[in-house]
């Protein structure tokens, strides 16, 4: 496999590495992270007027045609800088409706907002989900509960996980529809999610398929996501950790302390491997199922590991919620248990091996 990123992709590296590092801003997270929505509505102008939030999607839609390689590109660069925004969401929806729906122009400009309901309480596959989807005419209607959609207030439609008399299915749904009602809760990463009480909701399905294609495309995304967190939390210890003298050396000539941000490296390194390798496959079309699998479970075990021993690395200071080194770890804390954690993961893998 060839990992050296081409052109194209880059250019988007290189652009979202730039805006990312323009407006994430420490002061500019701490004053999102106490706003209503938890989203920075500046930022995600940004980067629709950049073209970013349109570079993965369809060229007919409106994006820019680059793939689910140019999302995950996008993405490890917002965890680098851990910036405030749904993207994810928004943009996995995008892909699930350009293969099994239609895609709306204003989602790739930004003007429109999509997230994802695709967890419910309890423990359980969410490729199996128990909230009911019942036909009305040529339409749904959805009951159940879904839990922590991200950036619930900040969306104009959701994607959500309901299991009909023909099996499980995706379905369309506008946040403000009648028998819909939202409760405001606060994730680890302190995003503002809520929890989504469904009671006849009426909803449109997607077509065959489209549930295990949003699970695909969300988990590399997490994956992604989760490789710029990790190596944006290893930078920041290996920054301080030279500069920390002890005994009148950097902390970072410590043998000790050599040792946990080398194994961070090679955690990471993983990470991007078996991340590179889901897509892969994902682009040209293959069976990606175990690949994918293998990613979010490296995202859930080596991408926690990372940011618990930068944690450590930092000592005192890395408690401080006024250094900013804590974000990262609590980034990835959710993101490990975002769509099952990693035991869940290797259960999933076990049953598709």
């Amino acid at each position: 496999m060839d990992f050296t990123l081409g052109e194209e992709l880059e250019a988007v590296r290189d652009l979202a590495q730039q805006i990312f590092t323009d407006h994430a801003t420490q002061d500019r997270i701490r004053a999102v992270e106490s706003s209503e929505t938890g989203v920075d509505d500046v930022l995600w102008g940004e980067l629709g007027n950049a073209g970013l939030l349109g570079v993965a999607l369809p060229e007919d839609a409106g994006g820019a045609g680059l793939g689910i390689a140019a999302l995950c590109v996008l993405l490890e660069e917002q965890g680098r800088a851990v910036a405030p925004v749904p993207l994810w969401p928004s943009i996995v929806a995008g892909l699930t409706l350009a293969e099994h729906g239609s895609l709306p122009s204003s989602l790739a400009d930004g003007s429109a907002r999509y997230t994802l309901a695709l967890e419910e309480f309890g423990a359980h596959d969410p490729a199996d989900p128990r909230c009911v989807a019942v036909r009305d005419g040529e339409g749904w209607l959805l009951t159940g509960t879904k839990a922590v959609v991200p950036a619930a207030f900040a969306a104009d439609h959701v994607l959500v996980s309901a299991r009909s008399a023909d099996g499980p299915g995706l379905f369309l749904l506008d946040v403000h529809a009648s028998g819909t009602s939202w409760e405001r809760t606060e994730t680890t990463s302190r995003d503002i999610a809520a929890h989504l009480t469904l009671d006849g909701a009426p909803a449109s399905a997607l077509g065959d398929g489209a549930l295990a294609t949003v699970l695909r495309f969300a988990r590399v995304a997490l994956a992604s996501v989760q490789v710029g967190v990790a190596d944006g939390a290893l930078r920041m210890a290996a920054d301080y950790l030279s500069q920390r003298e002890q005994f009148g050396r950097p902390l970072a000539t410590f043998q000790a302390v050599q040792h946990q941000l080398a194994d961070c490296f090679m955690e990471i390194d993983a990470l991007r491997v078996c991340r590179w390798h889901a897509v892969s496959l994902l682009a040209a079309g293959e069976d990606a199922e175990s690949a994918v699998l293998v990613a979010k479970w490296w995202s859930d075990e080596g991408g926690l590991n990372v940011v618990h021993r930068v944690q450590h690395l930092h000592g005192g200071i890395g408690v401080d919620i006024d250094y900013p080194v804590h974000r990262h770890f609590l980034w990835g804390k959710q993101i490990s248990g975002t769509l099952g954690g990693a035991s869940a993961d290797l259960e999933l893998l076990g049953a598709a091996l």
